[in-house]
């Protein structure tokens, strides 16, 4: 699988301003399969462990927080090029800088809270689908 799926969240912020139908839809517009998708919710240990790479970093406490705010929806898609293009899709991680058009442009509230998370390489995109799917989950 490794080089067509990446793993996708919609995040809380996004969830709660009810953007999840939308942000599905530019996902499919661009040309991404939908290849395991729930609505769920991490907990804080969830979260901690998810993003335990930035552990030493500033914002960690916070995104942790944030992040077992509320429900997520995780999706992993498959595309060829999937890291990058799905990289491409959501834009930068400040929706104030991200093009216009690209889904963080369009539904991010701040870059704190910025709608989507997207694996940045396609070992974590693996990593990442695995944490929240089990083998069963993936289609």
């Amino acid at each position: 699988m490794s080089g067509n799926i990446t793993f996708t969240m919609i995040k809380p912020d996004a969830v709660a301003d009810g953007h999840i139908g939308a942000i599905l839809g530019k996902i499919s517009e661009a040309g991404f399969k939908v290849k395991a998708l729930k609505l769920t919710q991490l907990t804080n240990e969830d979260a901690k462990k998810f993003y335990e790479v930035h552990a030493e970093r500033p914002f960690y406490g916070e995104l942790v927080e944030f992040m077992s705010s509320g429900p997520i929806v995780a999706a992993v898609l498959e595309k060829d090029n999937a890291v990058n293009d799905f990289r491409t899709l959501i834009g930068a991680t400040n929706p104030a800088d991200a093009a216009e058009g690209t889904i963080r442009k369009m539904f991010a509230r701040s870059v704190g809270e910025n709608a989507v998370h997207g694996s940045d390489s396609d070992e974590n995109a693996l990593i990442e689908a695995q944490f929240h799917f089990s083998g069963r989950e993936i289609f």
